[in-house]
């Protein structure tokens, strides 16, 4: 079964048409007309979470066929969180993720590469450090 033909199963399994589900979901009716066509576009991470917990249907089943529909509320909440977690501990680092997830596309690829060229920095900065210390004990 392909990702539109899913889509379109749990649209109706929930008894909505394309107006309501669109409605549901935050987009225009010829989005879900779309994502429902046999060549039609995928929707995105965030809209299918939406369509997830709007038709009640297991996120990963929806995504990728695999599982099943199921229809418990529960573990629709549960699969839906997994989807979207933030799979860190640090802080930092979640805010740093929140961040470029939040960002504009455009600006994306910039915030990698300043972060890329910290980290650089840093090695370089950590490698020069144990070269020196290396030395101050005779060891190369």
């Amino acid at each position: 079964m392909t990702a539109q033909q899913r889509i379109r199963l749990a649209r109706r399994h929930a008894a909505l048409s394309q107006a309501q589900l669109a409605d549901a979901v935050g987009v225009q009716r010829s989005a879900v007309s779309h994502w429902e066509a046999p060549e039609g576009k995928n929707p995105s991470v965030k809209h299918l979470r939406e369509v997830a917990l709007v038709t009640g249907v297991q996120f990963e089943w929806l995504a990728t066929g695999r599982g099943e529909m199921g229809t418990s509320r529960d573990t629709v909440l549960d699969s839906v969180a997994a989807a979207d977690a933030l799979l860190v501990d640090d802080v930092l680092e979640q805010r740093l993720l929140r961040a470029f997830r939040e960002a504009p596309v455009r600006a994306r690829l910039a915030l990698v590469e300043i972060v890329e060229e910290l980290a650089q920095q840093r090695t370089g900065r950590l490698r020069a450090g144990t070269q020196r210390a290396g030395r101050a004990q005779g060891v190369e």
